[in-house]
């Protein structure tokens, strides 16, 4: 880590668990995450906090009840600081919440399932950076679901949101586990999704009738997460439940990873490319390490990492900042740090 007279780490500890995290883009609010809880109960949180710099620690900015545990929270994609300030979340159904200065209300709920109110849990979900107006989910029923928002007329100060959906489809044999968008061909209509098949499909939002199989694992194994390196989309890495390697693909050269990252000690948890460098990328463990890589050198292998830190630990979450790209925040117990890189 690099040294200098501000300080290098901010801990921020949560009344429970941590389980997912995302990182604010708008321009005007540094240093603010939202985290959500992982309870065994019918009884979560996600808190948003923020770090106050004069005083270097993070407060607590709001809070709201949620159900199950969010498998996944991403704010908006939007990096000028126009659109409204929403939150989405995933569980048992996709939740859009507006945050305001003090408290977060829901703007809508999206149930995928229109026959019932019987829901499949979704495992996951990524808003399109190109057209915020865009989200994919990935369920255990097989599916993918996009959804189209829509910002309807304005009630009061601010325009009511709604959501629907713009197509569904069976994306695998078995659960999907996570989904993607790809900055590929303008970043719009190209996604893909891992799951318990074991494979990682692409898809097209133009040509929905085709998928292409980008890998299978060799083993079987379950696929539990897929990221796109930010600046090259020819590259993604994702990683096996239990697995304690990284694969990196190219999609140039299907089936075969291009490189293997494999110095952790236990399962991998999290994957995180820097937003800012088509060569570096953030890998996590149960181990208590957050490693950094430069690939480079690919396809020659990658022996060894070129930063390593150690949590108190089991790193269950890593993400790194889009629009302050020297910071990357894990998540392990009920602990939230963010590490100057």
């Amino acid at each position: 880590m690099s040294t200098g007279k501000r300080k290098e780490i901010y801990k921020y500890a949560a009344p429970w668990p941590v389980y997912s995290m995302n990182w604010s883009i708008r321009p005007d609010k540094r240093f603010r995450l939202a985290l959500g809880s992982f309870l065994e109960e019918y009884n979560n949180r996600v808190q948003i906090v923020s770090l106050d710099e004069e005083k270097g620690e993070f407060t607590l900015k709001s809070c709201f009840e949620h159900p199950y545990p969010t498998t996944k929270v991403i704010w908006i994609p939007d990096s000028k600081g126009s659109l409204p300030d929403l939150l989405a979340t995933a569980g048992d159904y996709l939740r859009i919440w507006r945050v305001g200065e003090s408290d977060t209300k829901l703007e809508c709920l999206l149930n995928n399932n229109k026959n019932s109110d019987f829901c499949a849990p979704l495992t996951s979900f990524d808003w399109n950076e190109i057209d915020p107006n865009l989200l994919g989910t990935s369920s255990i029923d097989t599916t993918c679901t996009i959804w189209g928002l829509e910002t309807g007329q304005i009630v009061g100060r601010t325009n009511l949101i709604s959501g629907f959906v713009k197509t569904q489809l069976i994306a695998h044999d078995k659960e999907v586990y996570d989904i993607a968008f790809s900055r590929a061909g303008g970043g719009r209509d190209l996604f893909a999704s891992v799951g318990a098949d074991g494979s990682v499909r692409m898809f097209d939002l133009r040509h929905l009738e085709h998928s292409t199989i980008i890998y299978e694992d060799e083993f079987h194994r379950a696929l539990l997460r897929l990221s796109w390196n930010k600046q090259d989309p020819n590259y993604l890495a994702t990683f096996a439940m239990d697995g304690q390697e990284v694969i990196i693909l190219d999609v140039r050269m299907p089936c075969f990873p291009v490189a293997k990252l494999s110095n952790h000690k236990a399962q991998v948890n999290g994957v995180a490319w820097a937003p800012h460098s088509s060569c570096h990328i953030c890998t996590a463990a149960d181990d208590h390490q957050a490693l950094i890589w430069d690939i480079q050198q690919m396809p020659r292998p990658i022996e060894d990492p070129i930063l390593a830190y150690s949590s108190e630990g089991e790193i269950n979450q890593i993400q790194w900042a889009s629009t302050q790209p020297d910071w990357i925040a894990i998540g392990y117990n009920n602990f939230m740090e963010i590490l100057r890189v």
